[in-house]
């Protein structure tokens, strides 16, 4: 299998968008996942972040329903609530999320902090959203061995 490709000079929505992704793909099948991915970008307005942060409880309540994405509640509600951390830390953080990112010291501790900024984010889904946008990351080898000794 290759690897996810990177994106060049990623946007807030793009970020959001491959948080999203691997939320969504933690405990499912990729590529269910995959198929579903252009009715996501469609429900979710194309992951712009101040728009998905911004949707009314009737429209969380209406992608719930919705068959284009994957009916998930939880997981819906957590890029709600991801959407709105991005925007806040792209107000709050010098150079937004990449700026805020980059601030958080190593590897490891990179994949700490974001575990606790985003919702339904573990070790493996916070190391494919930082190859995806890339920020510096160890190998796969390298980065399996270290989120491996986390756990013990």
């Amino acid at each position: 299998m290759r690897p996810p490709e990177q994106i060049v000079d990623p946007s807030p929505a793009d970020v959001l968008e491959t948080i999203t992704k691997a939320v969504f793909q933690a405990g499912m099948s990729w590529r269910v996942v995959e198929a579903k991915w252009p009715g996501f970008r469609e429900a979710f307005d194309g992951f712009e972040p101040e728009r998905v942060a911004a949707l009314a409880p009737d429209e969380v309540a209406r992608l719930k329903e919705d068959t284009r994405i994957i009916r998930n509640a939880r997981k819906i509600e957590a890029t709600v609530h991801n959407a709105e951390a991005i925007v806040a830390l792209d107000q709050d953080t010098p150079g937004g999320i990449r700026g805020w990112l980059g601030s958080r010291g190593g590897f490891e501790e990179t994949i700490d902090a974001m575990r606790k900024e985003f919702k339904f984010l573990g070790d493996m889904g916070a190391y494919y959203v930082l190859h995806v946008i890339g920020e510096p990351v160890p190998d796969h080898q390298e980065a399996m061995h270290l989120l491996a000794r986390r756990k013990r």
